[in-house]
């Protein structure tokens, strides 16, 4: 537990990768380089819609390697939707902040409400991205967290938990840029941390500024990686 493999030449640079396909590209040779082949073989992806499902796809169509979706979801800063304290898995496992719950002082009502608004999306989403799937199978298998980057760290640690009791064998976490406090706050929770690209926080640290093309994907676009790389029949 506690190790962080990543790729010197990448440290504290900015807009290293074209977009999040490219990032997936250069992620999964890194595996392919640092994985061991028991671990590779014996292996699934579990990719965090949406952004970590380009990358994620493209890991497992490289590796050759099965993919499924763990569907977790920030708790949002009221007044700044693209900022959040906490997280929600779709078990209703909560994982929140609370030192900057008790800074942004929202009260205990705006956060049932805050948190049931999250577990609503998360419902839908498995619906509609996991459609009759059922429960994610991952007894005894090597698991591979992807997200397209890890900012605070706290979606990431909600997937680790709701994962973790189904008994893998080890779990991995694959991202191509995270910001050094994440990996901090994850690294002694999961086996390795794979990542390309570390940055610090000072004096802010923004996923988005490590992809030269960056978008919020749609319901839509999460669909069509997982149609066009068949982990979704249409």
């Amino acid at each position: 537990m506690g190790k962080v493999i990543d790729e010197p030449t990448y440290r504290e640079r900015f807009y290293v990768f074209e977009d999040r396909e490219h990032a997936g590209k250069l992620l999964a040779e890194f595996l392919s380089r640092n994985l061991k082949k028991e671990e590779k073989e014996n292996s699934i992806v579990l990719a965090i819609p949406r952004g970590g499902v380009p990358v994620g796809c493209i890991i497992a169509n490289i590796l050759r390697v099965p993919m499924d979706l763990v569907i977790v979801r920030k708790i949002p800063i009221p007044w700044d939707r693209e900022a959040g304290f906490g997280a929600v898995t779709l078990a209703g496992d909560v994982i929140i902040e609370e030192n900057i719950l008790d800074y942004l002082g929202i009260d205990k009502n705006t956060l049932k409400e805050l948190i049931a608004e999250v577990l609503s999306e998360i419902k839908r989403r498995e619906k509609i991205f996991r459609q009759d799937k059922g429960e994610i199978e991952v007894h005894r298998k090597n698991v591979i967290l992807v997200d397209d980057g890890l900012a605070t760290g706290l979606t990431m640690m909600a997937a680790i938990k709701y994962v973790g009791r189904k008994n893998p064998s080890k779990i991995f976490i694959a991202t191509p840029t995270a910001s050094r406090g994440a990996l901090e706050r994850l690294k002694n929770h999961v086996d390795v941390i794979y990542c390309l690209n570390i940055r610090s926080e000072i004096p802010y640290f923004a996923v988005a500024d490590a992809y030269k093309k960056w978008y919020d994907l749609t319901d839509k676009d999460v669909l069509e990686y997982l149609q066009k790389y068949g982990f979704l029949h249409k």
